[in-house]
């Protein structure tokens, strides 16, 4: 735009210059009277020529093209200039380190597999976490040692020393608005905020928003369970906010179980978070994958399904996904003023059954594509 300015302003006065000469040309009373003309030129040599014709003064022009394109070089250069910074925030669904409390596979569950390697689970994709800026997982289940529990189908414990499975391979964050953190009561809940505090890990759900800070960002989040009053959402967006973040990240635990398609309560839900100002919604519970939406240019991953997760012996689907989000952030405002997408498709296991390993799908593989295609994604989206 700027060169077509500059353009612009050049061919005016080449025009301009052209004018005068044309005009200069057509005097014929003036070339009648050529004493007079040699006479006023050798007073003003800059006046006329010797035939009385204009004379353009083209130092004049030359400056004041010189001053157009400096003036434009400065503005190009004000333009450029500008600079950005990506933050790279990774997303996980649904993780629990630890089996069933009432599992009866003893030689085919979380624990007999993992034999206490803290390094088993994440071995496939830790670097992937190590370089980006922050790697977000649900964390289904409380971190406890306590016995007394609700009586569910599924009651999931992990102890504490489990939590060394997230932080030595770059899992630096955790929601814990779903539906198995209460698993134990209150005394549960306490164990896992207290255990997650221990092991610098940061925690929010829908009653407590965190923030992490990235270089000059800061990163708010907060969870959000769809049974929940929308009013708690609205809490921690304002709270965060009020802390001056630069990003705001919703955590989700909603939609159907087994289901490939979100249903209209997310549909609303996902809005609205957007419209009160989140800048990623991204959703887990279904433990299958749903589809991305980009709304208001911001984007809704409805369901990226389980990642690591213990307490099934046997998945039925293990397609996962590791979702990368690029925040492109300006660098003199603080605002972010891009939302780039990367994919990274997975399986929850690499081998039959559950062994609790996530492994890469190949590259251009009928998996891999799956992935995409349940996502409702292409690569060449972003």
């Amino acid at each position: 735009m700027a060169i077509w300015r500059r353009f612009k302003q050049l061919t005016a006065l080449v025009t301009v210059s052209a004018m005068l000469m044309s005009l200069g040309g057509c005097s014929n009373t003036i070339s009648d009277n050529t004493d007079s003309a040699a006479s006023a030129a050798s007073a003003d040599p800059s006046a006329s020529d010797v035939t009385g014709n204009a004379t353009i003064d083209t130092s004049k022009l030359t400056e004041a093209a010189d001053s157009i394109v400096s003036s434009e070089n400065t503005e190009e250069s004000t333009e450029s200039s500008k600079t950005y910074d990506s933050v790279v925030v990774s997303f996980i669904g649904d993780v629990t380190l630890c089996s069933d409390i009432k599992s009866v596979d003893a030689n085919k569950g979380f624990e007999y597999v993992v034999d206490g390697d803290l390094n088993y689970c994440f071995q496939n994709c830790s670097e992937i976490f190590k370089e980006d800026d922050l790697t977000i997982a649900n964390l289904e289940g409380a971190v406890t040692t306590s016995t007394e529990h609700k009586d569910k189908q599924f009651v999931f414990a992990m102890p504490p020393d489990t939590l060394k499975m997230l932080t030595n391979n770059g899992i630096d964050a955790v929601n814990l608005a779903n539906n198995h953190t209460m698993d134990f009561f209150e005394k549960g809940y306490t164990d896992t905020t207290f255990n997650l505090y221990c092991a610098g890990i940061t925690w929010s759900d829908q009653n407590t928003a965190a923030t992490y800070q990235v270089g000059n960002y800061k990163i708010g989040m907060f969870g959000i369970c769809d049974w929940d009053p929308i009013n708690l959402a609205y809490q921690r967006i304002e709270e965060l906010k009020t802390e001056g973040c630069n990003i705001i990240i919703a955590n989700c635990h909603w939609g159907e179980e087994a289901k490939y398609e979100q249903n209209d309560k997310q549909t609303v839900l996902a809005h609205k978070l957007i419209d009160k100002g989140v800048d990623i919604v991204v959703g887990s519970h279904p433990h299958r994958l749903q589809p991305l939406e980009k709304y208001k240019d911001k984007w809704i991953a409805y369901s990226i399904s389980n990642f690591c997760f213990g307490g099934n012996t046997w998945l039925s689907d293990p397609d996962t996904v590791i979702l990368q989000c690029e925040f492109v952030m300006d660098a003199e405002t603080g605002n972010c003023v891009d939302y780039r997408l990367n994919i990274i498709p997975y399986s929850q296991t690499s081998s039959v059954g559950n062994d609790f390993c996530p492994v890469p799908y190949e590259w251009g593989s009928d998996k891999y594509y799956r992935v995409l295609s349940r996502l409702g994604w292409s690569q060449e989206d972003e």
